[in-house]
């Protein structure tokens, strides 16, 4: 029995494992089918994507290739039409360029006709005066007819003789220049002096800025004893270890300037000192003063001059105008007056001695009132200086009439030792004003355009009107315009008058 039992329970637990198996084996396989399908189903859809995915970049590529295209398209539209504007635009400029020409060419020729109608104008004028004319000297009387030659005759033999003058003028310019320069060359050769642009020293240096206050002394009493003594200014001012002396006298300031140093080496500065050496330095001066115009008169080889003119002469070697010493200048121009005498012919004596004196006045023009000239002048006539040498003297700036050749000689020997590079320095404003004053007097004169003053003045430029000045009047207006210069105006050597007068003739080649 229980074997049946446990066959039966063998046959049921192993119906029910039999079964249990099957059902599993049922599931299992239901189970992969579903999974695959899925799977399948899962490829299918990355398959269909992909091949969308690969359809949109074909589509995306195809619409790129066309758009390029299309763009390759219209650049190139686009540059044929830029081409095409620029072809347009080019002919429009050459047929606005022709039109341009045309219209210049029919204003020329407009222009043409009315000058030609002009013309016309004048010449059935000029037949109908000389008609007219004809027909009057048809009707002249012997009287008449005479008196018209005569004018004609005159009028041409006019320009003629303006003519003849302007070549005369220039061929003696052109001489006189040239025996001029030669003069004047072997003159300034022959001194060859040395350049005298010297000045009077008006500042005395000190050892330290310590020396100020000793010099100015206790309340003042220093300067004022050595300003009482030497008739000079003391300024005292910041400049650096240096006072400044100032005076109209050039001689009292040499003689300050000379007492000043001393004081400052001997460092006793003090009233009674100051004026013991004050007049030790105007001793001094007053020898150095003699000396120099004993020198002045042997150098200039003129003997027997009476001794107050020589110390005039040597008060010249502290007296500067321009910058450049009056002592050197004096013997510097007698030299220049003696070579140019001789070789003029002139009297080589009054020369010399008007020359060497011609600026002896500059030594005391501060003391009295009238130019240097002048003064000279009357202190050379005071002290037997004869007629013919005052009048040099006098007349050297034209304060005077020259009366002789020597007068001129000894001006030009003043203005060539004056005037050459390096002896004078001007200032700026008196430059200015010579300039301005020059232009002022060639535009006072009718007819005058323009006015240009050149080469630092010594050369003016006057353009003219041509329809109002004729050839000779503008040979007068040089001649005249110079004279007015020399009388109106004070210069170094000399200066060149050029009248232009000019008619302009334009027209143009087509």
């Amino acid at each position: 029995m229980e074997t049946i039992i446990a066959i039966v329970v063998s046959i049921v637990v192993g119906a029910a494992a039999g079964g249990y198996a099957g059902y599993y084996y049922y599931r299992r396989e239901t189970g992969l089918t579903i999974e695959g399908a899925k799977a399948k189903a899962q490829e299918i859809i990355t398959q269909a994507e992909a091949e969308k995915k690969e359809a949109e970049l074909q589509i995306k590529d195809e619409a790129i290739k066309i758009r390029n295209d299309a763009e390759k398209a219209n650049k190139r539209k686009r540059v044929e039409l830029e081409r095409q504007e620029e072809r347009i635009q080019s002919r429009q400029e050459k047929l606005d360029k022709r039109f341009e020409t045309l219209d210049k060419k029919e204003r020329n020729l407009n222009r043409r006709q009315s000058t030609l109608d002009k013309k016309s104008g004048e010449i059935e004028k000029l037949h109908a005066s000389r008609r007219a004319e004809l027909e009057r000297i048809s009707a002249m009387t012997k009287n008449e007819a005479k008196d018209e030659l005569l004018k004609m005759v005159e009028n041409s033999a006019r320009r003629d003789m303006a003519r003849v003058l302007r070549q005369v003028d220039a061929d003696i310019k052109e001489e006189a220049d040239s025996r001029a320069r030669e003069i004047v060359i072997m003159a300034m050769q022959r001194i060859a002096s040395e350049q005298v642009a010297e000045t009077t020293a008006s500042a005395v240096p000190l050892p330290s800025d310590d020396m100020k206050g000793r010099i100015i002394g206790r309340q003042g009493r220093n300067i004022r004893a050595f300003e009482q003594a030497t008739g000079v200014d003391v300024i005292v001012d910041d400049t650096p270890e240096a006072i400044i002396l100032t005076g109209f006298d050039p001689v009292r300031r040499e003689v300050a300037r000379l007492a000043m140093s001393r004081l400052i080496t001997d460092g006793r500065i003090h009233p009674a000192r100051i004026e013991k050496l004050v007049k030790k330095a105007r001793d001094e001066v007053n020898r150095v003063i003699v000396e120099e115009g004993d020198r002045a008169a042997y150098e200039a080889g003129v003997p027997r001059l009476h001794p107050e003119l020589k110390k005039l002469l040597g008060r010249l070697k502290y007296r500067t105008s321009y910058g450049q010493n009056q002592h050197a200048h004096a013997i510097e121009a007698s030299q220049l007056a003696v070579i140019i005498a001789n070789e003029l012919g002139a009297d080589v004596e009054i020369c010399r001695r008007g020359a060497l004196l011609h600026d002896i006045g500059k030594a005391i023009d501060h003391e009295m009132e009238g130019p240097h000239a002048v003064i000279g002048a009357e202190i050379a006539k005071r002290h037997g200086i004869q007629a013919n040498v005052v009048n040099c003297i006098a007349a050297h700036h034209h304060e005077v009439e020259q009366e002789s050749l020597e007068a001129v000689i000894v001006e030009i020997a003043d203005a060539i030792s004056g005037a050459r590079p390096g002896a004078r320095r001007e200032s700026l404003e008196n430059y200015v004003k010579r300039i301005k004053a020059l232009e002022d007097i060639a535009n006072s004169f009718d007819g005058v355009e323009e006015t240009f003053a050149i080469q630092a003045g010594r050369e003016i430029r006057i353009i003219v009107n041509p329809e109002k000045v004729d050839d000779y009047t503008a040979l007068k207006m040089s001649k005249d315009i110079a004279r007015r210069v020399e009388e109106s105006l004070q210069y170094p050597g000399q200066i060149k008058v050029m009248v232009i007068r000019e008619t302009r003739s334009v027209d143009f080649a087509k």
